[in-house]
Order: structure tokens, then sequence, then C-alpha cells
């Protein structure tokens, strides 16, 4: 068995969900008749749900 590959420094993460087919059909129709790709959909809902969801509260910093 081979180790999946890594792209070093590309400042992308890969995010897998589980969707019933009828609703993956549904929404990839749906862009497609849109004329965009289902990825950008996606990254756009992500952006707008993080922009109106963000935590205002600072983050808790590890101690050494």
């Amino acid at each position: 068995m081979r180790p999946i590959k890594k792209k070093e420094g590309t400042g992308i993460k890969r995010v897998n969900i589980n969707v019933e087919v009828s609703l993956h059909n549904a929404f990839k129709a749906a862009t497609a008749a849109k004329g965009v790709d289902m990825t950008t959909v996606l990254l756009e809902f992500i952006q707008n749900y993080v922009g109106k969801h963000e935590s205002t509260t600072p983050k808790k910093s590890r101690r050494a």
C-alpha cells in the first residue's frame, strides 16, 4: 500500500462529506444549470457562514 501524497505549502485543506445520492445529483444539476461548479458554491457558502458566525471571543493560546 502506498501512502497518500500530500501537497506541501498549498494552503488548501480537503474536506469530505457524506451526502445522499439524490441530494448530490440535485446539487450538481443545480450548479451546472447556473454555470458554476459545486466547489465554488460550497466555498462561497462556507465563507458566508464563517463571516456570519465567527466567534468574537479571543482564542485561548497554548502554553509552552
